[in-house]
């Protein structure tokens, strides 16, 4: 099987796996929980996002990695991670908080899916192998950020319900 088809069948199958865990395990818990709490559990996970850096760190992926999604990917996580702590260190001001949930929301979804287009642009799925040590990251860790993200933003959107 080619580079090209494994990345591709791994990426489907990290999404497969995510929603199942995560409709199984994560959503029925953030559920019971008010907005805030829900949205402040969803803002830590995204508070690692940090690691995207590493994208651009010698040695831990390989020298052929295209810069084109490299660059992009690392400083796109790195600014969706840098939200996300400021939304986490401003639970106390509620207005501020929410301010950083939309944004960290907003940058990190759009960073993944220009990710996305980058990858695909630059034939990243051939080339899988150059993501070293990261190769991980796409097939396990974004998915669970997407699906965290396509979550929060809904709730954003949606109204919230007054209980009875």
């Amino acid at each position: 099987m080619s580079p090209e088809t494994l990345f591709q069948m791994q990426l489907v199958l990290g999404y497969v796996a995510c929603l199942l865990c995560f409709g199984a395990y994560i959503l029925p818990k953030l559920r019971l929980m008010d907005r805030f709490e829900a949205q402040r559990v969803i803002a830590t996970l995204h508070s690692f996002r940090f690691f995207g850096l590493a994208f651009i760190l010698p040695g831990v992926v390989g020298p052929n990695l295209p810069a084109g999604f490299a660059t992009f990917a690392a400083y796109g996580d790195f600014l969706t991670g840098v939200l996300a702590l400021l939304a986490l260190l401003t639970v106390r001001v509620r207005p501020l908080f929410w301010s950083f949930v939309v944004a960290f929301n907003l940058v990190g979804a759009t960073d993944i899916v220009v990710d996305y287009y980058h990858a695909t642009r630059v034939g990243l799925p051939a080339l899988a192998g150059q993501l070293g040590a990261m190769y991980a990251i796409p097939i396990i860790y974004v998915p669970m950020l997407m699906i965290t993200h396509a979550v929060a933003l809904y709730w954003l959107l949606r109204r919230p319900q007054i209980a009875r």
